[in-house]
């Protein structure tokens, strides 16, 4: 199932020196897999391993990830 966040991580990793997905992983704590599933559009990382990703790359969360559809009304 795909995730209805999509994000800007590879081409973030690319533009911070061709940044490998294992480096981020383990800036983050976390597996290269997961960054994978992120990066494939197959995983919504947690606000937490969010907020580590983008401060990784120096920016907010919503700089990093963003709706693919608009959220349904709550």
């Amino acid at each position: 199932m795909t995730s209805p966040v999509g994000n800007h991580v590879r081409r973030l990793r690319f533009e911070h020196g061709e940044m490998s997905q294992d480096a981020l992983a383990r800036r983050v704590g976390i597996t290269r897999q997961t960054i994978v599933a992120i990066e494939g559009g197959r995983y919504a990382p947690s606000l937490e391993l969010a907020m580590r990703i983008a401060q990784v790359f120096g920016r907010g969360v919503d700089d990093v990830f963003f709706w693919l559809e608009p959220p349904r009304d709550v």
